[in-house]
């Protein structure tokens, strides 16, 4: 049965493809171009003693209860709307699920809101940072077989993914996402673990620095939400807004997760990496851009613009060139040139403006002359943002590997442990 092409093939049943990552959990199915949705890695936890609010009605499936009377609100618009006593909380730590309990919430949101299916009719495949550990692996499966009853289950290393929806089987990975960037060499489909390099900046290090600037310039962050009106205002003036009046104080971490978002907001919108290390003089020369933040406030910006972005190359051991670099030297000198020949770059952060450039710039002065340097960067903000998620929507739907999955037979016969034997 595990050879099951006639079991998982064809048409009439979609295997369904989970990339989560600490932005957010991408979830669709396979066959398809995109996501079916993109659901934030953050959960609200409130008691549940407190009355719901009059437009959440109890038998709405987005606020589950659980017997220790908790409610959770997943997705954007119950997390954006502040709730009386609601913490948010990340069930993601270091790129591996953290918080199990939160996590199936999650998962019991996919299967009852986004896929509107049974799971057990679904084979799923899931992907994984390089460094997630055997446990967290074998967790992930018996939660899979025992509790949602999938036929079918496969994990694959998101980096190897990545490398996939860019058309190559062979490459040097660079994902650039919410807490970090990793270069990740990949061969023929498999990960060189040993040959891993991860820094610590990604977007959420952006987030911070560009709050800094904000918040030492005296521009109010208030998110949209808790703003009922606002007036025009001339450039620079003090904003003129009306906030809204709650009956119960926010908590510090649903300000803070607004607040996050509004900032994000202003990175993406603003943010340019220069094509050569920052140098004030010329930077001063460049157009300036024009940003609203929700409170009506508005101002340029111009060289600080490229300033806060630097921060992802300059640093001598963690940028991203660094970390490129190193990665491809720890391979062996013989598959060097496949890599330096396949730089495949993925991740939402990735998408800051100049980053691809940037990159190649700094990878060539680092690549020994005899090496052939190519950038792989897909133009469109999907296919970068969400890299992982389409090659796994790609080999999903692959028949040669149908017979690849490891099936609830096989699960049943041989246990979680089949997974480290499956998927290397």
């Amino acid at each position: 049965m595990s050879g099951g092409g006639m079991l998982y093939g064809g048409d009439e049943i979609g295997a369904l493809v989970f990339d989560p990552g600490h932005h957010s959990l991408r979830v669709g199915y396979a066959q398809e171009d995109t996501p079916k949705a993109e659901i934030p890695a953050v959960v609200g936890v409130a008691p549940d003693s407190l009355k719901l609010e009059p437009e959440v009605k109890p038998d709405d499936s987005n606020v589950s209860s659980n017997s220790a009377s908790l409610k959770y609100y997943i997705d954007t618009t119950y997390l954006h709307t502040p709730k009386p006593s609601m913490e948010l909380h990340s069930y993601m730590k270091d790129g591996m699920i953290e918080n199990w309990d939160m996590f199936e919430k999650i998962l019991d949101y996919s299967y009852e809101k986004i896929i509107q299916s049974e799971s057990q009719f679904h084979p799923v495949l899931f992907s994984e940072s390089p460094w997630n550990q055997r446990q967290k692996r074998e967790k992930l499966t018996e939660l899979l077989f025992e509790k949602y009853k999938v036929p079918a289950f496969f994990l694959v290393k998101n980096a190897a993914l990545a490398a996939f929806a860019n058309g190559r089987a062979t490459a040097l990975v660079i994902d650039s996402g919410a807490t970090h960037t990793s270069a990740v060499p990949v061969l023929d489909g498999y990960v060189i673990s040993n040959a891993v390099v991860k820094s610590p900046l990604g977007g959420d290090y952006l987030i911070l620095r560009a709050k800094e600037l904000l918040e030492g310039m005296g521009i109010e962050l208030t998110p949209a939400a808790m703003i009922a009106a606002k007036e025009a205002v001339r450039d620079k003036e003090k904003p003129k807004c009306t906030k809204k009046k709650f009956s119960f104080q926010p908590t510090n971490s649903w300000m803070n997760y607004m607040v996050k978002k509004t900032v994000q907001d202003f990175q993406q919108t603003v943010l340019q990496v220069s094509e050569y290390p920052f140098d004030e003089k010329a930077a001063a020369t460049i157009p300036t851009v024009h940003y609203e933040f929700p409170s009506g406030y508005h101002q340029d910006f111009g060289s600080e613009r490229f300033k806060l972005a630097e921060g992802l190359f300059d640093h001598p051991m963690l940028g991203a060139g660094y970390i490129t670099a190193t990665s491809a030297g720890m391979c062996d000198v013989d598959i060097r040139p496949a890599l330096y020949s396949s730089v495949v770059l993925t991740g939402g952060n990735s998408l800051v403006q100049g980053f691809s450039e940037r990159l190649s710039k700094d990878l060539s002065s680092r690549t020994p002359g005899s090496m052939r340097l190519k950038m792989i960067a897909a133009n469109g903000t999907v296919e970068r943002r969400f890299g992982a998620w389409v090659g796994g929507s790609i080999l999903a739907s692959i028949g040669t590997f149908q017979q690849m999955w490891v099936s609830m037979q096989e699960y049943q016969e041989c246990g979680k442990a089949q997974i480290d034997r499956k998927c290397p």
